[in-house]
């Protein structure tokens, strides 16, 4: 068992969902939907202590697997605690290549507060 696969965690995504209210408008719904592991990482990095000062949410960075591709806008729960997360880059653009042994992707995520909330 490796380092990261210890630190994989339970998360599970949640789809956004907009009905008709019945006056007119809207209301917000968000579904749980497919599980997965990760491993959720703050994001201690300069950069991210000096957007924090300046009042950006708290960053963090979630490692998946390959065959996990989270996208920018996706929302996810992590199970232990039911932290939210929204992430804020594509899942496309940073993973390992195809030969090394490694299996993991790598995407930037805020805490988020669901709609509604």
């Amino acid at each position: 068992m490796s380092l990261l696969s210890n630190a994989m965690e339970n998360c599970i995504m949640l789809d956004k969902r907009t009905l008709p209210d019945g006056r007119g408008g809207t209301t917000t719904t968000w579904v749980e939907g497919a599980e997965f592991q990760a491993a959720i990482v703050y994001d201690t990095s300069i950069e991210a202590s000096i957007a924090e000062a300046q009042g950006v949410k708290s960053l963090y960075k979630i490692v998946t697997t390959k065959a996990v591709n989270l996208q920018y806008h996706d929302v996810l729960r992590r199970q232990s605690d039911s932290k939210i997360f929204r992430i804020t880059s594509d899942g496309d653009d940073s993973k390992t290549p195809r030969t090394t042994g490694l299996d993991m992707r790598v995407v930037k995520a805020e805490e988020y507060k669901l709609a509604g909330d």
